[in-house]
């Protein structure tokens, strides 16, 4: 038997920023037969899942489907159907992923407006209000809801108001807080919005969930040239996922399997209930920050996601060896920093499956243990 057909993965702990563990039921709906992209029985499963993702992004938007690929996948989905080129925009960067939103918009042909903040704080109307005031030709807001690389959580309440009284978009990014926190798309006037599987929903890696408003859809039908992406293109990818008068019309051969999945994971977001699930992680949040703070470990960002919980090093760890240890000794995973908070910050992520009593206990006692 040659090696490669013994290889086996060690189960892991995972702990950090994504992805997060995955429940049996979510594996075994992957296993389940592979269907053709135009099958009957997949189209029922892949609309289902469409329906479930809108009850999940608290949204009617008819156009609400997960693109195939990862959550940068939806960000530039969002992008190159939104923007044109010389469009003016501006993407509030408090992290690491307000910075790839502003690369992806620029790679769009967009100017690129960026207001930024100290990595780890969060944005004000009052900020954002300035800054559309100083650039009136603006046409689309981008702004990330859950900076993982920070762990700050951004308000989102009002500010579609603010956009929309400018004549602009309002685009989100809430790869790590769809199926975790408070996140409610029309109620919050948001115009398009995209996610990731492998985060809260606990699905693994492969799918990124968007959803577009009816403004949005209007800016895309009002484009003067096509979408610099043939495979993101909007216009080709609602006639598989909505059907509409003229029936489906293949596009791309959708990942079967990781549909199954994500309509489980969905299943089960929906069979806890939101309320209760962000309750949930807000309580395990707490739970582990008061065992943080217990052992003089203090949080980067002022306003914390429960999802992703952004430490300072303590003073004298040795970031890499105690990441390390804790995956060789107990098959625990965390994160490291990014950008300017490498080796600075570690990142516990308590998504979805692995926000549990357990986990928070095991951490932390793993890591007194580790430091001691």
């Amino acid at each position: 038997m040659s090696p490669s057909s013994q290889f086996v993965p060690a189960e892991r702990i995972l702990l950090g920023p994504g992805p997060s563990p995955v429940p049996q039921r979510v594996l075994r709906a992957m296993a389940a037969p592979t269907l053709g992209h135009l099958d009957p029985q997949y189209l029922a499963i892949m609309d289902d899942a469409c329906e479930k993702l809108r009850q999940v992004f608290r949204t009617r938007n008819a156009l609400t489907f997960p693109v195939s690929g990862t959550g940068m996948a939806g960000m530039e989905c969002v992008a190159v159907n939104l923007i044109e080129p010389g469009d003016e925009v501006i993407v509030c960067v408090n992290g690491v992923f307000g910075s790839r939103m502003k690369d992806v918009m620029e790679r769009c042909g967009a100017t690129v407006h960026a207001l930024e903040a100290t990595w780890g704080d969060v944005f004000t109307l009052d900020q954002i209000r300035t800054t559309l005031e100083r650039h009136p030709k603006t046409k689309l807001v981008g702004i990330v809801h859950a900076e993982t690389s920070t762990g700050a959580h951004q308000p989102l309440e009002g500010l579609a108001e603010l956009v929309h009284g400018h004549g602009a978009l309002l685009v989100v990014d809430a790869v790590t807080s769809l199926g975790g926190h408070e996140l409610r798309v029309d109620d919050w006037g948001i115009d398009a919005i995209y996610s990731g599987t492998q985060k809260c929903l606990s699905c693994p890696p492969g799918l990124s969930p968007v959803s577009f408003g009816d403004r949005a859809l209007a800016r895309f039908d009002a484009r003067k040239t096509k979408p610099q992406s043939w495979y993101l293109d909007v216009s080709m990818l609602r006639k598989y996922y909505t059907g509409g008068g003229g029936g489906r019309v293949y596009h791309h051969t959708a990942p079967i399997n990781m549909t199954y999945a994500l309509h489980e994971a969905l299943a089960i977001v929906l069979e806890e209930g939101l309320d209760a699930r962000i309750a949930r992680h807000a309580a395990m949040h707490q739970r582990l920050r008061a065992g943080l703070e217990a052992m003089g470990i203090r949080y980067v960002p002022a306003r914390s996601l429960a999802t992703l919980n952004c430490i300072h090093i303590p003073a004298g760890a040795d970031d890499a060896g105690v990441r390390r240890r804790l995956l060789e000794e107990y098959g625990i995973e965390i994160g490291a920093g990014l950008g300017p908070m490498a080796g600075k910050a570690w990142r516990i992520g308590l998504m979805g499956h692995g926000s549990s009593v357990r986990n928070v206990d095991l951490v932390l006692a793993a890591l007194r243990t580790v430091l001691r």
